[in-house]
Protein backbone atom coordinates (compact mmCIF):
# COMPACT_ATOMS: atom_id res chain seq x y z
CA UNK A 1 0.00 0.00 0.00
CA UNK A 2 1.34 3.38 -0.99
CA UNK A 3 1.84 5.58 1.68
CA UNK A 4 0.46 9.53 2.41
CA UNK A 5 2.70 12.44 1.14
CA UNK A 6 0.69 14.95 3.01
CA UNK A 7 3.40 17.42 3.81
CA UNK A 8 4.46 17.32 0.07
CA UNK A 9 0.83 17.58 -0.66
CA UNK A 10 0.93 20.50 1.17
CA UNK A 11 3.77 21.98 -0.72
CA UNK A 12 2.30 21.23 -3.98
CA UNK A 13 -1.16 22.72 -3.10
CA UNK A 14 0.52 26.41 -2.17
CA UNK A 15 2.92 26.07 -5.20
CA UNK A 16 -0.24 24.77 -7.49
CA UNK A 17 -2.12 28.17 -6.82
CA UNK A 18 0.73 30.25 -8.08
CA UNK A 19 1.50 31.21 -11.91
CA UNK A 20 3.49 28.33 -13.20
CA UNK A 21 7.28 29.20 -13.13
CA UNK A 22 9.29 29.56 -16.69
CA UNK A 23 11.82 26.81 -16.20
CA UNK A 24 14.47 26.40 -18.85
CA UNK A 25 15.11 22.27 -18.60
CA UNK A 26 18.60 21.78 -19.37
CA UNK A 27 19.10 18.61 -21.94
CA UNK A 28 15.74 16.51 -21.19
CA UNK A 29 16.77 13.69 -23.59
CA UNK A 30 15.64 10.93 -21.25
CA UNK A 31 12.03 9.29 -20.17
CA UNK A 32 12.90 10.46 -16.32
CA UNK A 33 13.97 14.12 -17.00
CA UNK A 34 11.24 14.95 -19.66
CA UNK A 35 8.41 13.40 -18.08
CA UNK A 36 9.32 15.18 -15.21
CA UNK A 37 9.05 18.53 -17.05
CA UNK A 38 6.25 17.47 -18.73
CA UNK A 39 4.07 16.40 -15.52
CA UNK A 40 4.71 19.28 -13.70
CA UNK A 41 3.63 21.45 -16.35
CA UNK A 42 0.36 19.38 -16.39
CA UNK A 43 0.13 20.46 -12.98
CA UNK A 44 0.72 23.98 -13.38
CA UNK A 45 4.13 23.70 -11.49
CA UNK A 46 6.56 25.34 -14.22
CA UNK A 47 6.43 26.57 -17.88
CA UNK A 48 9.24 24.15 -19.52
CA UNK A 49 11.84 25.65 -22.03
CA UNK A 50 13.17 22.55 -23.39
CA UNK A 51 16.56 23.25 -24.21
CA UNK A 52 18.77 20.11 -26.17
CA UNK A 53 19.04 18.10 -29.26
CA UNK A 54 15.55 19.09 -30.68
CA UNK A 55 15.74 15.30 -32.71
CA UNK A 56 16.40 13.54 -29.83
CA UNK A 57 13.94 15.30 -27.59
CA UNK A 58 11.08 14.40 -29.96
CA UNK A 59 12.34 10.98 -30.08
CA UNK A 60 12.27 10.52 -26.67
CA UNK A 61 8.95 12.23 -26.35
CA UNK A 62 7.26 10.09 -29.27
CA UNK A 63 8.90 6.62 -27.46
CA UNK A 64 7.36 7.45 -24.10
CA UNK A 65 4.32 8.72 -25.23
CA UNK A 66 4.54 12.13 -24.09
CA UNK A 67 3.27 15.31 -25.65
CA UNK A 68 5.53 18.45 -25.98
CA UNK A 69 3.43 19.98 -28.50
CA UNK A 70 2.63 22.66 -26.09
CA UNK A 71 6.25 23.41 -25.10
CA UNK A 72 8.75 25.63 -26.66
CA UNK A 73 12.24 23.72 -27.60
CA UNK A 74 15.47 25.44 -28.26
CA UNK A 75 17.65 23.17 -30.19
CA UNK A 76 20.93 22.62 -29.13
CA UNK A 77 24.10 20.23 -30.22
CA UNK A 78 25.13 18.44 -27.05
CA UNK A 79 24.63 18.46 -23.09
CA UNK A 80 27.55 20.59 -22.46
CA UNK A 81 25.79 23.36 -24.81
CA UNK A 82 22.42 22.58 -23.76
CA UNK A 83 23.07 23.84 -20.04
CA UNK A 84 24.86 27.03 -20.98
CA UNK A 85 22.15 27.66 -23.08
CA UNK A 86 19.60 27.41 -20.35
CA UNK A 87 21.66 29.45 -17.96
CA UNK A 88 21.37 32.35 -21.20
CA UNK A 89 18.08 32.10 -20.87
CA UNK A 90 17.75 32.72 -17.50
CA UNK A 91 20.61 35.46 -18.09
CA UNK A 92 17.73 37.17 -20.49
CA UNK A 93 15.15 36.51 -17.65
CA UNK A 94 13.31 34.71 -19.79
CA UNK A 95 13.28 31.76 -17.17
CA UNK A 96 12.88 32.20 -13.42
CA UNK A 97 14.04 28.08 -12.87
CA UNK A 98 16.59 25.79 -14.28
CA UNK A 99 16.14 22.38 -14.16
CA UNK A 100 18.73 19.47 -15.01
CA UNK A 101 18.03 17.14 -17.52
CA UNK A 102 19.57 13.91 -18.43
CA UNK A 103 23.30 15.63 -18.33
CA UNK A 104 25.12 15.30 -15.18
CA UNK A 105 25.14 17.40 -12.30
CA UNK A 106 29.01 18.52 -12.79
CA UNK A 107 28.00 19.61 -16.39
CA UNK A 108 24.92 21.73 -15.37
CA UNK A 109 26.87 23.55 -12.35
CA UNK A 110 29.61 24.33 -14.39
CA UNK A 111 27.71 26.58 -16.43
CA UNK A 112 25.88 27.67 -13.29
CA UNK A 113 29.21 28.67 -11.56
CA UNK A 114 31.26 30.08 -14.60
CA UNK A 115 32.87 33.26 -13.80
CA UNK A 116 31.80 34.41 -16.84
CA UNK A 117 28.14 34.45 -18.27
CA UNK A 118 27.35 32.33 -14.97
CA UNK A 119 24.29 32.56 -12.53
CA UNK A 120 26.67 33.48 -9.34
CA UNK A 121 25.88 35.46 -6.57
CA UNK A 122 27.44 37.00 -3.54
CA UNK A 123 26.24 33.42 -1.67
CA UNK A 124 28.02 30.71 -1.81
CA UNK A 125 25.90 27.94 -3.78
CA UNK A 126 24.52 25.07 -1.87
CA UNK A 127 22.06 22.47 -2.02
CA UNK A 128 19.67 20.95 0.49
CA UNK A 129 17.23 18.31 0.35
CA UNK A 130 13.83 19.13 1.07
CA UNK A 131 12.29 15.73 2.85
CA UNK A 132 8.95 14.06 3.64
CA UNK A 133 10.05 11.39 6.36
CA UNK A 134 7.16 9.47 7.50
CA UNK A 135 7.82 9.48 10.81
CA UNK A 136 8.95 13.16 11.56
CA UNK A 137 6.12 15.38 12.25
CA UNK A 138 7.03 18.45 9.55
CA UNK A 139 9.01 18.98 6.42
CA UNK A 140 12.83 18.47 7.67
CA UNK A 141 15.57 20.21 5.26
CA UNK A 142 18.89 18.98 5.32
CA UNK A 143 21.89 20.87 3.90
CA UNK A 144 24.64 20.14 2.43
CA UNK A 145 24.68 17.02 1.06
CA UNK A 146 25.10 17.31 -2.83
CA UNK A 147 27.63 20.22 -3.58
CA UNK A 148 29.97 21.74 -0.96
CA UNK A 149 32.62 18.79 -0.36
CA UNK A 150 34.43 19.90 2.49
CA UNK A 151 32.64 23.59 3.62
CA UNK A 152 34.68 26.26 5.36
CA UNK A 153 33.05 27.92 8.22
CA UNK A 154 32.75 31.19 5.94
CA UNK A 155 30.95 28.78 3.47
CA UNK A 156 28.44 27.01 6.22
CA UNK A 157 27.27 30.49 7.16
CA UNK A 158 25.47 31.13 3.61
CA UNK A 159 24.82 26.89 3.24
CA UNK A 160 23.12 27.91 6.91
CA UNK A 161 21.49 30.57 5.66
CA UNK A 162 20.34 29.63 2.03
CA UNK A 163 18.72 27.20 4.10
CA UNK A 164 16.78 29.26 6.42
CA UNK A 165 15.42 31.52 3.93
CA UNK A 166 14.30 28.16 1.76
CA UNK A 167 12.31 27.59 5.32
CA UNK A 168 10.63 30.46 5.06
CA UNK A 169 10.03 30.48 1.25
CA UNK A 170 7.69 26.94 1.92
CA UNK A 171 5.78 29.02 4.67
CA UNK A 172 7.71 27.30 7.84
CA UNK A 173 8.03 30.37 10.17
CA UNK A 174 9.80 28.82 13.24
CA UNK A 175 12.84 27.57 11.68
CA UNK A 176 15.04 25.66 13.96
CA UNK A 177 18.03 24.77 12.92
CA UNK A 178 20.79 22.24 14.25
CA UNK A 179 24.44 22.35 13.73
CA UNK A 180 24.99 18.40 13.60
CA UNK A 181 27.91 16.61 14.55
CA UNK A 182 28.91 13.48 16.42
CA UNK A 183 28.15 14.73 20.12
CA UNK A 184 26.30 17.71 21.59
CA UNK A 185 29.48 19.21 23.42
CA UNK A 186 31.91 21.66 22.30
CA UNK A 187 35.41 19.67 21.43
CA UNK A 188 38.32 21.02 20.42
CA UNK A 189 39.50 17.90 18.75
CA UNK A 190 36.12 17.85 16.63
CA UNK A 191 36.31 20.74 14.20
CA UNK A 192 32.93 20.37 13.45
CA UNK A 193 31.63 20.92 17.14
CA UNK A 194 33.70 24.47 17.24
CA UNK A 195 32.23 25.28 13.42
CA UNK A 196 28.67 24.82 15.04
CA UNK A 197 29.10 26.99 17.96
CA UNK A 198 30.67 29.32 16.01
CA UNK A 199 27.76 29.33 13.93
CA UNK A 200 25.31 30.07 16.52
CA UNK A 201 27.42 32.52 18.48
CA UNK A 202 26.89 34.32 14.54
CA UNK A 203 23.51 34.05 15.03
CA UNK A 204 23.07 35.75 17.60
CA UNK A 205 25.08 38.50 16.73
CA UNK A 206 23.00 38.93 13.71
CA UNK A 207 25.36 37.56 11.17
CA UNK A 208 22.96 34.66 10.43
CA UNK A 209 18.92 35.75 10.41
CA UNK A 210 15.60 34.65 10.57
CA UNK A 211 16.15 31.27 12.53
CA UNK A 212 16.57 29.71 16.16
CA UNK A 213 20.32 27.94 15.94
CA UNK A 214 21.86 25.39 18.18
CA UNK A 215 24.76 23.38 17.87
CA UNK A 216 26.53 21.31 17.99
CA UNK A 217 24.07 18.36 18.75
CA UNK A 218 23.77 14.86 17.17
CA UNK A 219 21.75 14.00 15.14
CA UNK A 220 19.51 11.95 18.10
CA UNK A 221 19.50 15.10 20.03
CA UNK A 222 18.81 17.25 17.30
CA UNK A 223 15.03 14.94 16.07
CA UNK A 224 13.86 13.58 18.65
CA UNK A 225 13.04 15.37 22.42
CA UNK A 226 13.58 12.22 25.01
CA UNK A 227 16.91 11.74 23.67
CA UNK A 228 17.48 15.84 24.14
CA UNK A 229 15.85 15.65 27.53
CA UNK A 230 17.88 12.49 28.95
CA UNK A 231 21.29 14.53 27.97
CA UNK A 232 19.79 17.67 29.63
CA UNK A 233 19.92 20.16 26.88
CA UNK A 234 17.46 22.53 27.10
CA UNK A 235 17.27 24.62 23.81
CA UNK A 236 13.90 25.48 21.70
CA UNK A 237 15.95 23.48 18.91
CA UNK A 238 17.06 20.64 20.89
CA UNK A 239 14.12 17.48 19.28
CA UNK A 240 12.42 19.86 17.18
CA UNK A 241 15.03 20.49 14.46
CA UNK A 242 13.38 21.34 11.05
CA UNK A 243 16.76 22.41 9.36
CA UNK A 244 19.54 19.82 9.92
CA UNK A 245 23.17 21.43 8.78
CA UNK A 246 25.20 18.38 8.65
CA UNK A 247 29.68 18.85 9.01
CA UNK A 248 30.43 18.09 5.31
CA UNK A 249 28.89 16.25 1.67
CA UNK A 250 29.85 12.98 3.04
CA UNK A 251 28.04 13.16 6.44
CA UNK A 252 24.92 14.69 4.41
CA UNK A 253 24.61 12.55 1.91
CA UNK A 254 24.84 9.78 4.09
CA UNK A 255 22.06 11.15 6.31
CA UNK A 256 19.90 11.87 3.25
CA UNK A 257 20.16 8.69 1.71
CA UNK A 258 19.54 6.60 4.91
CA UNK A 259 16.03 8.38 5.50
CA UNK A 260 15.13 7.42 2.27
CA UNK A 261 16.22 3.76 1.96
CA UNK A 262 15.86 3.10 5.47
CA UNK A 263 13.00 5.25 6.28
CA UNK A 264 10.61 5.46 3.39
CA UNK A 265 11.46 9.14 3.09
CA UNK A 266 10.80 10.91 -0.49
CA UNK A 267 14.09 13.97 -0.92
CA UNK A 268 13.00 17.03 -3.29
CA UNK A 269 16.52 18.17 -4.15
CA UNK A 270 17.27 22.01 -4.67
CA UNK A 271 19.76 23.79 -5.68
CA UNK A 272 20.11 27.67 -3.95
CA UNK A 273 22.35 30.88 -3.73
CA UNK A 274 22.29 31.75 -7.32
CA UNK A 275 20.46 33.77 -9.26
CA UNK A 276 17.10 31.40 -9.73
CA UNK A 277 16.65 27.89 -7.71
CA UNK A 278 17.84 25.14 -9.75
CA UNK A 279 16.21 22.07 -9.59
CA UNK A 280 18.09 18.93 -9.13
CA UNK A 281 16.31 15.56 -9.82
CA UNK A 282 17.74 11.72 -9.47
CA UNK A 283 16.58 9.08 -12.18
CA UNK A 284 15.75 7.35 -8.72
CA UNK A 285 13.09 10.14 -8.12
CA UNK A 286 9.71 9.27 -8.20
CA UNK A 287 7.08 11.26 -9.53
CA UNK A 288 6.04 12.61 -6.43
CA UNK A 289 9.71 14.06 -5.29
CA UNK A 290 9.99 15.01 -8.94
CA UNK A 291 6.47 17.26 -8.91
CA UNK A 292 7.58 18.25 -5.24
CA UNK A 293 11.18 19.34 -6.32
CA UNK A 294 9.27 21.97 -9.04
CA UNK A 295 6.83 22.79 -6.23
CA UNK A 296 9.85 23.95 -3.99
CA UNK A 297 11.53 25.76 -6.69
CA UNK A 298 8.14 27.46 -7.80
CA UNK A 299 7.68 28.68 -3.85
CA UNK A 300 11.46 29.93 -4.00
CA UNK A 301 10.95 31.69 -7.11
CA UNK A 302 7.98 33.71 -5.71
CA UNK A 303 9.74 34.86 -2.46
CA UNK A 304 13.05 35.91 -4.80
CA UNK A 305 10.31 38.26 -6.31
CA UNK A 306 8.70 39.34 -3.51
CA UNK A 307 12.31 40.18 -2.30
CA UNK A 308 13.64 41.80 -5.79
CA UNK A 309 10.49 44.05 -5.76
CA UNK A 310 11.07 45.25 -1.93
CA UNK A 311 14.46 46.26 -2.88
CA UNK A 312 13.26 48.04 -6.05
CA UNK A 313 10.69 50.01 -3.96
Amino acid sequence: MDRKHEKYERLLARARALAPVPTAVAHPCDESSLAGAVDAAKMGLITPILVGPAARIRATAEKCGLDISGLELVDTPHSHASAAEAVRLVREGRAECLMKGSLHTDELMGAVVAREGGLRTARRVSHCFVMDVPTYSEVLIVSDAAVNIAPTLEDKVDIVQNAIDLAHALGIEDVRVAILSAMETVNPKVPSTIEAAALCKMADRGQITGAILDGPLALDNAINLRAAQIKNIRSPVAGRANVLIVPDLEAGNMLAKSLSFLADADAAGIVLGARVPIILTSRADSVTTRLASCAVAALVAKARREALSKVVA
